[in-house]
């Protein structure tokens, strides 16, 4: 694992903070690009948008361990990232983090 100083930090933190600030960190990334933010921006926005996407299914499900089940998984998620961006280092989130490189080559 990498390790990264402050290139890209402040704009890795805040793509976990929210989708808005996902989309936020998107264009800060703009100029000058900087490869850890791109790379925690499209982890954070893959996380937010399969947390939503999900959170639709299974909030109309009436079971309420699954529905605490889904909250646990995903702040476990984030906050693996989350701590990943503010100590510098590139985790990718388990399982789904590959994918979200992949799929999110348009985040640049």
């Amino acid at each position: 694992m990498q390790t990264v100083e402050n290139e890209g930090k402040t704009t890795a933190i805040i793509a976990y903070l929210t989708l808005i600030g996902a989309l936020i960190a998107i264009f800060m990334n703009q100029e000058p690009k900087n490869a850890f933010a791109r790379f925690h921006i499209r982890q954070a926005f893959g996380v937010h948008l399969i947390y939503w996407a999900m959170g639709l299914i299974i909030g109309s499900l009436d079971i309420w361990m699954l529905q605490y089940s889904y909250w646990i998984l995903f702040f476990a998620l984030w906050a693996y990232g989350f701590v990943g961006a503010i100590q510098g280092k590139w985790y990718a989130v388990p399982v789904i983090g590959p994918w979200f490189q992949k799929w999110f080559t348009f985040i640049q």
